[in-house]
């Protein structure tokens, strides 16, 4: 059974491979989706083999392999760049966006319309200009609960399936916030749950579902975090994309095997060009796991991230990036 791993990038919109990233293509602009568009943000749903959501800086385009066709979905979302995307596990048809300038508009209807969450975000940023939000996850543990990462404006917390909002975790070193991850740790503490958040100054972690978040330093020459993502096939191994900046001359992969206590170098191989940036797993083959580093770079795992391939193939600047069985 093939696969579809999809890359989005910052200008060169969406490239596709369909054998685990060794070939590539990038359907022209009669496909329905501007060749040099900005893709902030993919998502695809395992209900819904061959289709794929990207968030872009003209609105919310679904791509259909059977056509090999975009479509737009036009909505409010088209006066907003697209930045976070997440659809309900138990509906691909609930799905809930982030944008910039820092906003969140839920849809229950599969993204033929939107509706603008309640909640309050910051209106400027000091490095961006207008706020964004980063990441969108849904809880793992209660699928009512969703989490949102604002840069720069801290981790906001949903416990209605995205309708309302409320800006948590005091204590956190940076309101630069990056990526969310939600780690169960079954069998230990009656199941209980981690928040982490990764910012700027680095790695930030909640035992108290997201109220206060405690610093969780690093072995590493720097702190800069941008992704932390669970391996699909359960939470004990986690992977944390680490660098020297935004997008960074240089970085590493960090690998955890304990729920994110403890830490040990991925060994991506070969010299980074800049900081990892993006981590895709899937449940139907956890074994297999792609990284892209910020400026392009591609690495391939077949055994759960014991070793790494660097690809062939690299892109201009990368920012999402996804893999799902085909029908």
């Amino acid at each position: 059974m093939p696969n579809l791993l999809c890359v989005g990038t910052a200008g060169m919109s969406v490239w596709f491979s369909r054998d685990d990233g060794e070939t590539w293509i990038r359907p022209y602009i009669e496909s329905g989706l501007y060749l040099e568009a900005r893709v902030w943000a993919l998502s695809a749903h395992p209900k819904r083999p061959g289709e794929v959501l990207a968030g872009t800086d003209s609105g919310l385009y679904r791509w259909n392999e059977g056509d090999q066709k975009w479509t737009h979905l036009p909505s409010v979302l088209d006066g907003y760049d697209i930045w976070a995307m997440a659809q309900a596990p138990d509906d691909p048809d609930t799905i809930v966006v982030g944008t910039q300038p820092a906003a969140i508009f839920v849809s229950t209807d599969g993204g033929k319309s939107f509706t603008p969450a309640q909640g309050s975000f910051a209106d400027a940023c000091i490095f961006v200009g207008k706020p964004r939000v980063t990441q969108i996850i849904f809880d793992p543990v209660d699928k009512d609960t969703l989490w949102a990462g604002v840069e720069i404006d801290g981790v906001h917390r949903s416990t209605d399936r995205g309708r309302t909002w409320k800006k948590v975790g005091q204590g956190i070193n940076s309101e630069d916030i990056h990526g969310l991850a939600i780690i169960r740790q079954e069998g230990i503490r009656n199941g209980s749950k981690l928040v982490y958040a990764t910012t700027n100054r680095g790695l930030n972690l909640s035992r108290d579902n997201g109220e206060t978040f405690a610093f969780q330093e690093l072995d590493s020459p720097w702190q800069y975090t941008r992704t932390i993502v669970p391996r699909a096939d359960g939470d004990a191994t986690v992977f944390l994309t680490n660098g020297n900046g935004p997008p960074g001359s240089t970085g590493r992969l960090l690998r955890s095997t304990d729920h994110g206590a403890h830490w040990q170098d991925a060994n991506l191989p070969g010299e980074l060009n800049s900081t990892p940036w993006t981590v895709a797993t899937h449940p139907s083959n956890p074994k297999l796991i792609f990284v892209c580093s910020n400026l392009g770079q591609l690495f391939r795992s077949t055994d759960g991230g014991e070793t790494w391939t660097k690809l062939p193939r690299e892109f201009g600047e990368v920012r999402s990036t996804i893999w799902q069985p085909l029908p």
